[in-house]
């Protein structure tokens, strides 16, 4: 990626996210009101207790080549906007195989806080969804758990991610190189995704109970590290 720049406003607001990967974000004047996310017979309601966290993270040139003719992706991938990494959300762990989700209703959230967070993760109904599912299950308010979850994000380095998509590639590899991009970060720490092609889709990364990095859990999700791995560059 050999664009690096941010517009004015997201400067002012969000000082950190030019090295986060919002190469170019621009919030608009006003966002659509999300609708209630609800658990249901498939995801319902698990009051667990909190073991450690994720940090999950979505390859945006991946993800908008899948979504490309989806128009709830417009902010992300549309509209001149251009990201890299972005913030998919802060997830609580469980102590064994099953995390708590949903675990309290909660009301739609406030325009003013989705526009603050737009720019690490474009979606205010993504948003919805990971406050819902994810956040309700913290003990805090929604405005302390995407300052939480974005002040994590915005900490975050990356490689040179158009040098590593033009090389032949595991996903161990590409956990070396993330991980080296960032120091207190182990590769043991990094759960790399792909789709059913090998493209890169999602990068997770583990947290103990004090947000500090943690070798991820066995059978956690994500592929082996001799995985073969792509990277869709998307437009230039």
């Amino acid at each position: 990626m050999k664009l690096y720049r941010i517009l004015p406003l997201l400067a002012v607001a969000l000082p950190g996210l030019a090295q986060a990967q919002a190469l170019q974000c621009a919030i608009p004047a006003s966002v659509p009101r999300p609708h209630p996310e609800l658990p249901s017979d498939k995801e319902p309601v698990r009051n667990l207790p909190i073991g450690s966290y994720t940090l999950a993270l979505t390859w945006a040139p991946e993800y908008c080549q899948a979504h490309r003719r989806d128009n709830s992706a417009d902010m992300e991938c549309g509209g001149g906007n251009r990201f890299g990494f972005t913030l998919h959300g802060l997830w609580p762990d469980g102590v064994g195989p099953e995390w708590p989700q949903y675990c309290q209703a909660t009301a739609i959230l406030p325009a003013a806080l989705i526009k603050q967070h737009l720019c690490a993760t474009p979606s205010a109904q993504l948003m919805q969804h990971e406050w819902a599912k994810h956040g309700t299950c913290m003990p805090n308010a929604p405005a302390d758990y995407f300052k939480r979850s974005t002040g994590l994000y915005a900490k975050l380095r990356y490689p040179d991610m158009d040098a590593l998509s033009r090389k032949a590639l595991t996903a161990g590899a590409f956990a070396a190189a993330f991980a080296a991009a960032n120091p207190g970060l182990p590769a043991s720490a990094i759960r790399v995704t792909a789709n059913r092609k090998g493209w890169l889709n999602e990068l997770w990364l583990c947290l103990d109970r004090s947000f500090a990095f943690e070798r991820c859990k066995p059978n956690s999700g994500g592929v082996t590290s001799g995985t073969a791995l792509k990277i869709w560059r998307g437009r230039r």
